[in-house]
């Protein structure tokens, strides 16, 4: 077996050679003809051509070299040896590369050896930056895949590098460490699959998954401390935005509240002119009818608010003639309202 193909021309003289061995040892019985044995050997060389498609394979008939067509999983024939050949990729199959580190062992617990040289990537604000990723692709066409690119897997590996030192080179260094993460993944999955089509790897990319981003080890203990100083920022922006969201909605009930306040003294004050205004038009008709009678009433009216506010002493016209020039008659008042007796004063 060479290349998974078994040797069935080997195979065949092998059994024509125990057939004649077997002759040449004096059995007894008429020999088998050679053409039945040339018909035997051609059935049993076109059989070799039966092969099955596993449920997660895809099958690419090769006839000299040449990819002819592909077959669904389940028996198929192909022209036996050397007209044609079978791969038989797994087209469903999730598989995985490794870029910056490698897997040694996996554990538990898990084991991993970086590489460094994969790994330290440029920024857009010149820092260097230590990633680790891995890519999950499976296989979109199999004849590409097979057939387009010597190596597949390595020509991913180095375009996912290609594709992530460039994204990472238009970003910041405080994207790639703290929150422009997916950003990163999801750009550098866009670009990756771009190349891979450009390429016609017959590669379809699943995801691109950040593994470890750290800067370098010689500055490590510096952008930990940027790093607290960025979380510190969040977690002082959340609590801010928490007491926004708790002053606000009270502020609006105080300012609903002083509205409805205003609302109602304004529907009190034109309720009350309204009345007023009825009032008036009530009086203004009654004094159209008896003008004499109500305008004494109005005078009595008034005067009953006025006078008990008001202090005034009234003086007999044959008793005014008697009293001196000079009476301190605010003293009087006071004193009958006190009951002290008023002070003395002079002419």
């Amino acid at each position: 077996m060479a290349n998974g193909t078994v040797d069935f021309e080997q195979m065949i003289n092998q059994w024509l050679a125990r057939l004649k061995q077997r002759a040449a040892g004096g059995r007894r019985g008429p020999s088998i003809p050679k053409v039945y044995l040339l018909v035997v050997a051609l059935l049993i060389w076109l059989a070799t051509g039966i092969y099955f498609v596993a449920p997660d394979e895809a099958g690419v008939v090769v006839r000299f070299g040449k990819a002819i067509y592909t077959s669904p999983p389940g028996p198929h024939w192909h022209l036996p040896w050397p007209m044609e050949r079978v791969y038989k990729p797994k087209v469903t199959q999730i598989q995985k590369v490794e870029v910056g580190f490698r897997t040694i062992s996996v554990g538990p617990p898990a084991r991993y050896r970086d590489v460094p040289t994969e790994g330290l990537m440029l920024t857009g604000d010149e820092n260097i930056v230590n990633l680790e990723f891995i890519i999950q692709f499976k296989i979109k066409d199999p004849i590409h895949y097979l057939f387009r690119v010597r190596n597949p897997v390595e020509t991913l590996k180095d375009a996912a590098e290609s594709a992530m030192r460039e994204t990472v080179g238009k970003k910041e260094i405080d994207d790639a460490l703290t929150t422009g993460k997916g950003l990163i993944q999801n750009e550098s999955q866009e670009l990756l699959q771009q190349i891979l089509d450009q390429y016609e790897a017959g590669i379809q990319v699943v995801t691109v998954k950040l593994q470890d981003v750290d800067p370098p080890e010689a500055v490590n203990d510096a952008f930990k401390d940027v790093i607290n100083a960025q979380q510190d920022k969040e977690r002082l922006i959340n609590e801010a935005k928490g007491y926004r969201n708790d002053i606000i909605p009270k502020a609006r009930g105080a300012a609903a509240q002083k509205l409805n306040e205003a609302e109602a003294y304004k529907q009190a004050l034109v309720k009350r002119a309204s009345g007023e205004a009825q009032r008036f038009k009530e009086v203004l008709k009654e004094y159209r009818q008896a003008k004499f009678v109500t305008r004494k009433r109005l005078y009595l009216e008034t005067m009953e608010k006025i006078l008990p506010n008001t202090q005034k002493i009234i003086v007999d016209e044959s008793v005014r003639k008697n009293v001196l020039p000079y009476l301190p008659l605010n003293e009087l008042g006071k004193a009958r309202t006190t009951g002290k007796p008023p002070a003395k004063g002079g002419r």
